[in-house]
């Protein structure tokens, strides 16, 4: 198994896409890439302990590849707009890759280039690509939330 971490908005819709696709083994919904420790859903939801709400993924490489989630990251969120998605508005919301090895921060710094080449967005892309740090588990009631509500 190899890990991801993908940050697009609020984390429940993000869990929700990646839990379907084959390959992807385990999700877990948390709290990346800011300075507080073991923060709560309520203290992220401020937007002042630098954290971003995440997705972290175990998948299967035989499976599915980095690429691949890639691709669904970009395509479930808008990339281009700063520390918002949707009626979402907070740092804790922004568009962030974090990458756990040089490998997946070579591709994902590749994948944003090429969609920036190709045009794919009228505005610039703000994802931000930057290092796996410490992830912080979310509480319970939120892993697999739409799943838990009839959602999906």
């Amino acid at each position: 198994m190899e890990r991801a971490t993908f940050a697009a908005g609020r984390f429940w819709g993000v869990e929700a896409a990646f839990r379907k696709i084959t390959g992807v083994r385990h999700t877990t919904v948390g709290f990346t890439g800011g300075a507080l420790e073991n923060p709560t859903y309520d203290e992220v939801r401020t937007g002042k302990t630098g954290h971003a709400e995440a997705v972290r993924i175990e998948y299967d490489p035989d499976q599915i590849s980095y690429e691949t989630l890639l691709e669904v990251f970009w395509n479930i969120h808008d990339p281009t707009t700063e520390n918002r998605q949707g009626p979402d508005i907070g740092s804790q919301y922004r568009s962030a890759v974090f990458y756990h090895d040089p490998q997946q921060r070579e591709l994902a710094e590749s994948s944003k280039k090429l969609r920036e080449r190709n045009g794919h967005y009228w505005n610039p892309i703000v994802t931000e690509i930057a290092p796996a740090s410490d992830f912080y588990v979310a509480e319970e009631h939120h892993q697999q939330y739409y799943q838990k509500r009839g959602l999906e």
